[in-house]
């Protein structure tokens, strides 16, 4: 779910990435990179979109557009928004809007934790102590995981985790190459899955109550909506990569160097003796850095005592977490002892901030990153600037959100849709199979997750509600649609990224190389991941704490 822009690097030839990417794109993905060019930026589609909607309503007004609420038997009319009243209103209630917009507070608060444990080197340290432990046999699938949950790091998980997989992979023999790629998919394509609850669980939860109390004022997702169910994603998405890169990716790069017949650095790009010194591995010209980067891959001692604090810290905020909802009489517990009515449930966003801000100076305490208490609100606002980005899109999109529910054109447009669905009677799994798609195709060209999902769950989600799927139900759809094809995008700015470490080791390495190595990651876990949803909707297992799937 990228969301933010990376700098212009230089290749090894000293093109730039853009320059390479128009050099080499051509057929479906030059269609790809010129469709999504097209595009405004995020900001002004949600812009031209409020713009639509104004001019929806006067119009949808004037010609009568009625719908019938099956829930109520209401009638429902389109409102103009461009008459006093509306212009009033816009105006009126464009800081209400925006300042009580869902997402915005979570995440603003999340980041607050999050970017102590970022910038204080918790994150990435325990990405390299648990990939720097494991042997050969475990490597692919621990890198696959690590990537999976790495996105708790944003979109930071690429620029630590692509480096550190390739440098692993050199590290016990094996191809960068294709550490860097299982690297890629891991944190690109598995965006959206994570072991641990963070910000796209937060983000998203926010822009689906917005859309869900379209339908039902009062309606709240919980960033535990899915949780139950992206936990054994994590596992199945690691699992899909590991049998994707030890049956195809491996085989197709040392195909790559063959046909090519690429001395220098086939032995980069392709398996390496188990046996093979450090001069038979590296090409000559990268051997000083490749020495470097695998030093790096291994702890100081001072990173390993502060992992450790930090285990010892986890354990007892885990304790004190669970005490604190259980034990009768804490203030802590929710309504009549429910637990799913606990603050710490209700509001998860908070206790999330507050782990990775108490764990973040704890390992920074340790291992010296943090030596004033001035430290820790530094960190937290380079957390904060991350963000300027998206809170600048936020107002857009809360504004947008805001004329589409005032003008009815969203109950309308849900109404009319539900009705199509129901005379098409299609059964639940081609349903969710055809929305899965609809949002793998989008995201080539609109790679933002987070714009996206403001751009569909108002429509999406009210029409999914009106036959019988729940929010959660469609945020987990889109989900699993919006991450595999992260990872074979050009309008993604980590694809360059990706190009330009596999151009470290493979010179000749263009957009169809990196295509020809991205694309069975993405089809195998947009496939995967949908089929296991299937199962798991089909044995009726729940989302997450009190969300059934059906």
């Amino acid at each position: 779910m990228t969301d933010n822009k990376t700098a212009t690097t230089r290749t090894p030839e000293g093109t730039t990435d853009g320059e390479r990417k128009r050099e080499h794109a051509g057929g479906f993905l030059g269609l790809v990179e010129r469709l999504g060019n097209m595009l405004p930026d995020p900001f002004w589609l949600f812009v031209i979109l409020s713009g639509l909607v104004l001019v929806s309503s006067f119009i949808g007004e004037k010609i009568g557009m009625t719908a019938t609420n099956p829930s109520t038997g209401e009638e429902v009319r389109v409102t103009n928004l461009l008459s006093a009243d509306g212009l009033q209103r816009m105006i009126n209630e464009a800081v209400p809007n925006f300042t009580s917009f869902p997402p915005l507070g979570l995440i603003i608060i999340v980041m607050l934790g999050v970017a102590v444990a970022e910038h204080s080197g918790l994150i990435g340290a325990a990405i390299r102590g648990a990939i720097g432990r494991v042997g050969p046999t475990m490597l692919t699938f621990v890198v696959a995981l690590a990537g999976v949950t790495g996105s708790i790091a944003s979109d930071a998980v690429y620029v630590i985790l692509i480096p550190i997989g390739a440098t692993a992979f050199r590290h016990v023999g094996r191809s960068p190459v294709v550490g860097a790629m299982v690297a890629f998919a891991a944190s690109s394509a598995g965006f959206n899955s994570s072991l641990i609850l963070n910000i796209t669980d937060v983000l998203l939860a926010g822009l689906s109550t917005s859309a869900a109390q379209i339908v039902e004022p009062g309606y709240e997702v919980s960033p535990l909506a899915n949780y139950f169910f992206i936990v054994p994603s994590s596992i199945v998405l690691a699992l899909i990569i590991t049998a994707v890169t030890e049956l195809f990716v491996r085989h197709k790069a040392r195909e790559l160097v063959d046909h090519d017949n690429v001395d220098y650095d086939a032995a980069s790009f392709g398996e390496t003796p188990p046996n093979a010194t450090d001069g038979e591995e590296q090409d000559g010209g990268d051997a000083g850095n490749d020495a470097g980067e695998e030093a790096q891959l291994e702890l100081h001692d001072v990173e390993k005592r502060g992992l450790i604090q930090v285990t010892v810290w986890s354990l007892v905020l885990l304790v004190g977490y669970f005490a604190a909802m259980f034990i009768p009489g804490s203030p802590l517990q929710g309504e009549g002892g429910a637990v799913m009515e606990s603050p710490l449930i209700r509001s998860i966003a908070v206790a999330i901030a507050l782990y990775f801000f108490i764990v973040g100076i704890v390992y920074g305490r340790v291992t010296g990153t943090i030596t004033d208490a001035a430290d820790v609100p530094a960190f937290m606002a380079k957390g904060i600037r991350t963000l300027v980005p998206m809170m600048v899109l936020f107002f857009a999109v809360a504004q947008f959100l805001a004329y589409f529910t005032w003008s009815n054109l969203g109950v309308w447009s849900a109404i009319h849709g539900a009705e199509l669905l129901s005379r098409a009677d299609l059964p639940n799994p081609v349903l969710f199979a055809l929305f899965v798609l609809l949002v793998a195709v989008l995201n080539l060209m609109v790679t933002s997750g987070s714009a996206q999902w403001a751009l569909m769950s108002p429509v999406v989600v009210p029409m999914m509600m009106y036959v019988g799927v729940s929010p959660e139900v469609s945020q987990m759809l889109f989900r699993i649609g919006d991450s595999p094809t992260n990872i074979i995008t050009p309008m993604s700015p980590y694809f360059a990224l990706a190009l330009t470490f596999l151009q470290r080791y493979y010179r000749r390495a263009g957009i169809g190389t990196l295509m020809s190595l991205a694309l069975p990651y993405s089809i195998a876990m947009l496939v995967g991941w949908f089929l296991f949803f299937l199962a798991w909707y089909l044995l009726g297992l729940p989302l997450g704490p009190g969300v059934p799937v059906r």
